[in-house]
């Protein structure tokens, strides 16, 4: 078994991978890492550079006080702020209550757009009446904000008409008086399924504020950012026949504005989305994934499990157009055209990486445009010159960059962050390592602060969800695992990305169809002994814990070995057969199990649960999991306690009010962390080991 790994440069620029945990000579002795600094983190996201590219806009999300009638309660809310691309100039530009978000430049410079849902004139609206978020204008150079839209159910998202002149914005169908009459009286029965108020595409005259509705009826919910062709004379949109999150069904379409006659340019069962009108009007750019299966009675389909794909579709012609490179094997972002409609540009997951990569249109090929990063693309300016975008290492949380349209010398704008000065910080490596069948595997590796090599260390795995997803080498003082917290403990720990994981072409992906609990799980422990062959693990203080399809690998694995001493299931799918049936996206699952829940698969289905082998289990696990959770539903942890409690096994429940698949509240949050780290830290140290904190 090898162990190869890849050691990052120390930086902390982008597109260099830092190394944390380095000291530098004479600097100020720093500390570890609390759950409390974890929480401290503010989130740097949706840059958006001004059309003459000197200033960025960007949303900056931290944890406040809430309400002065519920002394202590904290609230997550983002404000509007500004950087000057020359400069150092930085300004908060919003400071309402609830906050805002989604904020937009206007074609000419002058208007700042954003949502927020906020009361006019000082009125606090009764709790069940509150504002819903709608969109407002403020002055690019200064003053009040004012409110545009009057959407009764709130704006999801907008879009500037190219001449500024109007708005395009996502809303969702208002109830009926009648219905709202019965919702008041509490006469409002729920059919599963049934609700039938879809979303649908508005434009809003700017200077009269008069609202059109452009789609109606109850065929079509109109989904994500609409885009306008240059002479503001279409609308390119994706929408979907249900609103059930299991129905994969998503089609372009295209909004002739004179009329409002609707055009369907896409006829894929799969998943079409993210349209975007090049520079001239002739082509539309969008993401494609292909699905060729059987649609079952409802309409719907198992997803065919398959990597979503750039796609042109030429306007004129009314057909697709051959992109040429057929080798590229990751998944794109939502594309974006530069103004010179050359080059799309947007982000691919690669490995434990975020990159940035351009598709040329004459040479039909694709351009890698960073190396080591964790970006998120913002927009560049109206002549081309300036890109804005964050990106983040692990030494640092996203943070807003500026650069030319190559990406090659970025600019960091801001600095939210100043407080993780203080902190320790253990270092980062992207390991490697050889897995069963050939498979070549590759993770995160957070050593201890202060890492001593041939000393051996506690570790931690953590399991990622999805399955369909990754674990990047990104900042790790961050919810969820806490890993730096740990790090500082004294603690590695390792990030797989076991087979089924994206960021390593489609094959890879569709590596665990038919097989959760077989491959994955393989993959999990040759990391695992490879930590352990390295010299970096202790094989007698191991301990797991994941969220989501990573819950469901904690499960897994305390049913199948017991070299683990203390494990954490959050959210985890325990029971799969019972899972089916009651969880909001049943036909994703299906994906995996040769199909829905039948006699002729019921059997992979159960022989793949953690359940199954309750009996096997020793290993003292905690189980969390939010009380309002419909992905995973609340008998998924209540099965798999009952079995654990009934044998004898250490095991503690936790529900969390009001939560759903994710917790979205301080003090849940906060808990979570504690909690799972005084449970494993105390099951695998040991009582006196003084390493685990009582939680409080």
């Amino acid at each position: 078994m090898s162990f190869n790994r890849r050691i990052a440069v120390l930086s902390g620029y982008v597109f260099l991978t830092g190394v944390t945990g380095v000291v530098a000579f004479g600097a100020p002795e720093k500390r570890p890492v609390s759950f409390e600094d974890v929480m401290s983190i503010r989130a740097v996201s949706a840059p958006v550079v001004s059309p003459d590219g000197r200033a960025v806009l960007f949303t900056v999300t931290s944890w406040e006080a809430a309400d002065a009638d519920a002394p202590g309660k904290m609230e997550w809310v983002s404000h509007v702020h500004r950087a000057a691309v020359v400069g150092s100039e930085t300004a908060q530009l919003t400071f309402g209550e609830k906050g805002e978000s989604a904020p937009a430049w206007s074609p000419d410079g002058r208007w700042i757009s954003f949502l927020s849902a906020r009361a006019e004139g000082g009125k606090k609206p009764a709790e069940s009446e509150g504002p819903k978020p709608q969109i407002w204008l403020l002055r690019a150079s200064g003053g009040e904000a004012f409110r545009l839209t009057d959407a009764k159910e709130g704006v999801a998202t907008h879009q500037w008409s190219p001449d500024g002149r109007a708005v395009a914005f996502i809303a969702r169908d208002a109830y009926s008086d009648e219905d709202e009459r019965k919702r008041k009286r509490k006469d409002d029965p729920m059919i599963y399924e049934g609700d039938s108020r879809m979303s649908h595409l508005w434009t809003i005259d700017v200077a009269t504020r008069e609202s059109l509705q452009r789609i109606k009826g109850s065929t079509l919910t109109v989904k994500g950012k609409p885009s306008f062709s240059p002479d503001g004379s279409r609308i390119a949109f994706t929408a979907s026949p249900t609103l059930w999150l299991r129905d994969e069904r998503e089609d372009i379409y295209v909004l002739t504005l004179e009329g409002d006659n609707v055009e369907k340019i896409t006829s894929n069962l799969g998943q079409d989305q993210s349209p975007a009108f090049s520079p001239d009007g002739k082509t539309i750019a969008f993401l494609t994934t292909p699905n060729d299966a059987r649609p079952l009675p409802d309409g719907t389909q198992i997803p065919d499990l398959r990597n979503a794909r750039l796609a042109l579709y030429d306007v004129s012609k009314k057909e697709m157009v051959k992109l040429g490179d057929s080798s590229f094997d990751r998944i794109p972002g939502d594309p974006q055209w530069t103004p010179a409609g050359d080059r799309l540009l947007f982000t691919v997951g690669e490995g434990a990486y975020l990159e940035i990569y351009a598709y040329e249109i004459a040479s039909r090929r694709y351009v890698k445009l960073s190396d080591g990063a964790f970006a998120a693309l913002g927009n560049l300016s109206r002549d081309g010159s300036v890109a804005a975008f964050t990106n983040e290492s692990p030494s640092f949380p996203a943070e807003v960059f500026v650069s030319g349209p190559d990406f090659a010398h970025p600019k960091r704008l801001t600095t939210m962050n100043p407080q993780i000065e203080a902190l320790a910080l253990g270092a980062t490596e992207v390991v490697t390592w050889k897995s069963t069948e050939g498979y070549e595997v590759e993770g995160v590796l957070l050593k201890p602060v202060g890492y001593e090599s041939g000393k051996r260390y506690p570790l931690l795995v953590v399991a990622h969800g999805g399955p369909t997803g990754a674990h990047f080498n990104y900042f790790r003082v961050r919810y969820g695992d806490g890993g730096q917290h740990w790090a500082g403990q004294g603690w590695a720990v390792l990030y797989p990305n076991p087979r089924g994981s994206t960021n390593y072409g489609e094959e890879f992906m569709r590596g665990n169809l038919a097989d959760w609990g077989g491959g994955d799980f393989q993959d999990i422990m040759t990391g695992v002994d490879a930590m352990v062959a390295a010299g970096v693990a202790d094989p007698e203080k191991l301990a797991i814990q994941g969220w989501s399809y990573g819950g469901y690998m904690a499960c897994w694995t305390v049913s199948q070995t017991t070299r683990f001493k203390a494990a954490m299931i959050g959210a985890g799918l325990t029971n799969l057969v019972s899972m089916y049936g009651t969880n909001d996206l049943s036909n994703y699952l299906g994906s995996f199990f040769n199909g829905t829940l039948a006699p002729e698969t019921e059997h992979l289905y159960r022989e793949r649960s953690g359940l199954t082998y309750a009996d096997r289990v020793t290993t003292p696990t905690l189980i969390l999991h939010g009380a309002a959770d419909e992905r995973v539903p609340i008998g998924q942890p209540m099965e798999f306690f009952r079995a654990l409690k009934d044998r004898g096994v250490p095991t503690e429940l936790v529900f969390y009010p009001r939560e759903g698949h994710g917790l979205q509240e301080y003090y849940h949050r906060l808990d979570r962390m504690k909690r799972q780290y005084e449970w494993i830290a105390r099951h695998t140290l040991g009582a006196a080991s003084g390493a685990a904190p009582t939680l409080n």
